[in-house]
């Protein structure tokens, strides 16, 4: 058990006193200025700051001497640097006990407050080796879904039983993680928990998390939702509260709540616009999916590639209706958009004449419309070598988490089409 430490909250006066007067640098090293926010726009010192990133939860995994690889971690982030990937959006950590069906492994909290120790260093290796590379990072702290834990695992934690799982019954998943936002219990448990990280220090570079250039944004959660119009307020409250206590240890670096849009608040475009328009909260998100969504038909194989003009169409529209709800505020992010390859394939290398195509609309949009100031694919596969369809304990990560089809959603180096599209994306932004 040396792997697992006990982490005991320090008052949130302490915490700032600690982070306020640790891990000066020397005035003689290279610093770089942390991303900001003003007019509508992201800067880095007195440079807009416009980017194409990647959605990489399994980073700080990667970091992890015991459980990752770190050869092939920065394998990785050259690769992503080098195609003018910079900004990645990663998870801190799962949460709960190992060996559920469809949960990632192996898990950051164990129980409530309690870390796998070598998994932390891992994290801080990440952070490290992002620092090295001038590159920054989206880290999420929750998840309202089940493939990390998130509000299903602080549910358990507090007495409300085995949570259910999405394929065996999304109404059943939904009903029950519809009681987080309303049990105070579970959501302080999550506090509790992002106090413990956003306080850290870096095992590795000596520097308290809230010193360090490689994060762009705490996130509270990964797509949080209320489950239900009940707990719509809830939500509202919960995300400003967590992104105060946020601000009140690390004052440095943005916050972001992980939203999908309004399909992440009950279909209510006014509270996503409500939220987002706290101040406590620096810039907006959406997500995107159009075959999840059933933007393009979901009964044949062809529609990946046949319908893709309608998945535009119904992408314009509602990055059109988010605009106009901030009109130009804050900056939009979209953090996740994903699409299929041809013919629902999984192999590196497969076709992805649909996602490309897809992809170069998705870009042109952010590149000359003005109405998105980022964006994070789904996801980075990189030279991952899926060994099965379905993640088991031991295969490479992909872009997939564990519920997913391995491959489905990816982009792999091997994809030289996509990676081309992404790449030309990336050398218009320079310009």
């Amino acid at each position: 058990m040396k792997n697992i430490i006990k982490v005991f909250l320090i008052p949130v006066l302490a915490v700032c006193v600690i982070v306020g007067c640790a891990g000066k640098k020397d005035n003689a090293e290279k610093t770089r200025d942390f991303v900001t926010v003003r007019d509508g726009e992201f800067y880095i010192g007195d440079s807009v700051y416009r980017f194409v990133g990647a959605n990489f939860w399994y980073g700080g995994i990667l970091g992890a001497e015991k459980y990752g690889d770190r050869e092939r971690l920065a394998k990785e982030l050259d690769y992503l640097k080098e195609i003018g990937v910079t900004n990645l959006r990663v998870l801190v950590g799962g949460d709960g006990e190992t060996g559920v069906d469809s949960h990632i492994e192996p898990v950051l909290q164990t129980a409530p407050g309690v870390y796998n120790d070598t998994l932390l260093q891992g994290l801080d290796y990440f952070l490290a080796e992002l620092e090295k590379r001038d590159m920054t990072a989206v880290l999420y702290l929750n998840n309202s879904w089940e493939w990390s834990g998130g509000y299903s695992t602080y549910l358990e934690w507090t007495g409300h039983g085995t949570a259910p799982l999405p394929k065996d019954g999304y109404k059943e998943f939904v009903d029950y993680a519809s009681q987080f936002v309303l049990d105070d219990s579970a959501k302080q448990l999550a506090l509790n928990h992002v106090r413990n990280i956003v306080s850290r220090t870096n095992s590795v570079t000596g520097e308290p998390y809230s010193q360090s250039p490689a994060i762009m944004s705490w996130q509270i959660a990964n797509e949080p939702r209320a489950f239900s119009n009940e707990g719509k307020r809830a939500l509202a409250d919960w995300l400003r509260t967590t992104a105060r206590t946020i601000k009140e240890i690390d004052s440095n670096h943005l916050v972001s709540t992980g939203s999908e849009g309004k399909y992440g608040c009950q279909v209510d475009l006014d509270l996503w616009a409500e939220i987002h328009n706290y101040p406590e909260i620096d810039y907006a998100n959406i997500h995107i999916w159009p075959y999840n969504w059933n933007w393009i038909r979901r009964d044949t194989k062809d529609g990946v590639v046949e319908d893709v003009d309608s998945a535009c169409k119904y992408t314009l529209a509602y990055i059109d209706e988010h605009y106009e709800k901030m009109q130009g505020a804050k900056p939009i992010v979209l953090e996740e958009f994903g699409y299929p390859r041809d013919t629902m394939g999984l192999a590196p290398g497969s076709p992805t004449t649909g996602r490309d195509k897809y992809y170069e609309y998705v870009f042109a949009i952010i590149r000359d419309s003005g109405k998105i100031n980022g964006s994070n694919f789904w996801g980075w596969g990189g030279f991952a070598q899926p060994a099965h369809a379905t993640w088991q304990r031991g295969d490479d990560y992909s872009g997939d988490p564990a519920q997913e089809d391995q491959g489905l959603n990816s982009v792999f180096a091997a994809d030289s089409s996509t990676v081309a599209v992404i790449k030309k994306m990336t050398q218009s932004l320079k310009k």
